[in-house]
């Protein structure tokens, strides 16, 4: 993994007191966020019932406890797509992190840096891609958008493989994404400062001319959505591995499996894409189930705790994305916070699974979890 940073190098502001668990830093980020900001950060989309579902369905299940386990020789390292890993925690690919803090994606490429923290760089920062690698450490994917001119999508491949980027995070479900009525509430408007750096040289296409019974869906936002022959094209473009962001359900994940993808992404855009989807949490189980044992499968969407990524981890993730905490504890206390969010995060699964017995990853399973009753 190379050298990293201690914490205490990371030029940014202290940790606020009251900061002892990593959920901390969602409840004091409206400290530290305009309401506008902090509405479309927290919001997803329509109603939000798609961000609620994902934070209530870790709610559904219980860690058992365990008796005299030996931990003593525990840990939480891992191989993950080629790298060595301390820990299974990713940073999400967070658009727009300018939001939070004016350092943005290269304060978070720091704080990855400083706790061996695999970063996913999103298409839509507000930092360019090279400017983002030249902080972050050795362990750094990139998330792609297919652009609407394959051409300009290539000259995001190139510059990220050239970049060190070790592998790419190709998202599926975002096509079309539908405004978060508490976002629109707060009368958010995306600020001048966060248009995304990495598409500046890349001039967006003219609006379609639709005709009178053309649809604004189907024949309007649509036209460009990816399809088969878009996956098989980048697959036969770049040296990199193809993981797959938005996976929800198991006939696509077995279909991308064979297409020749590196590792699928449970997640449903942390509701961003469709109001009304399942929660990442419950799809789980069936992904895992449909690509079987060994090929490499993880969660994205309401991770905020330890025990919550342990619920992920026995129900069929390899490892979780971070993705709203993540710019909470930006806001709070840029780099640092960040850093520190992610220690309490390890030290939190580290506190699970001792107290459920097991010593490594691969003793979470199902089998540590029960279904627990509504409140």
């Amino acid at each position: 993994m190379g050298k990293r940073w201690q914490l205490s190098n990371l030029m940014t502001p202290h940790i606020p007191a009251g900061v002892w668990n990593a959920i901390d830093y969602e409840r004091l980020a409206p400290q530290h966020m305009d309401a506008g900001r902090l509405a479309y950060v927290a919001g997803g989309c329509g109603w939000d019932r798609t961000v609620a579902a994902n934070r209530a369905a870790f709610a559904a299940w219980a860690i058992v406890p365990r008796l005299l386990r030996d931990v003593r020789g525990g840990h939480t390292r891992l191989t993950l797509g080629g790298l060595d890993l301390p820990h299974p925690l990713l940073l999400a690919p967070v658009a727009h992190q300018r939001l939070a803090h004016s350092e943005a994606e290269v304060a978070t490429a720091r704080a990855a840096l400083a706790t061996g923290t695999c970063l996913v760089a999103s298409t839509l920062s507000s930092c360019t891609l090279e400017a983002i690698a030249g902080a972050a450490g050795p362990a750094r994917w990139f998330q792609l958008y297919l652009q609407p001119e394959r051409e300009h999508t290539l000259a995001l491949l190139r510059r990220a493989e050239a970049a060190g980027y070790h592998a790419i995070v190709l998202t599926l479900d975002a096509s079309i994404q539908l405004a978060s009525r508490s976002a629109l509430q707060a009368g958010f408007v995306m600020p001048a400062d966060c248009t995304p750096a990495n598409l500046a040289a890349y001039p967006p296409p003219a609006p379609p001319g639709l005709g009178a019974d053309d649809s604004r869906i189907f024949q309007g936002a649509m036209r460009h959505a990816p399809t088969w022959d878009d996956l098989r094209w980048l697959l036969g473009e770049t040296r990199l591995s193809v993981w797959i962001k938005g996976v929800m359900h198991p006939d696509d994940a077995r279909a991308l499996q064979a297409a020749g993808a590196a590792g699928l992404i449970v997640s449903n855009h942390g509701g961003r894409s469709l109001d009304g989807a399942p929660a990442s949490l419950h799809r789980l189980p069936a992904v895992r189930a449909a690509v079987g044992e060994g090929y490499p499968v993880l969660l994205d969407g309401g991770v905020r705790s330890g025990a919550d990524a342990f619920k992920a981890l026995a129900l069929g993730a390899d490892a979780v994305l971070i993705g709203r905490l993540q710019m909470y504890a930006l806001a709070v206390a840029g780099a640092l916070g960040v850093a520190h969010m992610l220690q309490l995060l390890t030290e939190e699964l580290h506190a699970c699974m001792a107290q459920a017995g097991c010593a490594q990853l691969c003793d979470i399973t199902p089998n540590c979890l029960t279904p627990q009753p509504p409140c």
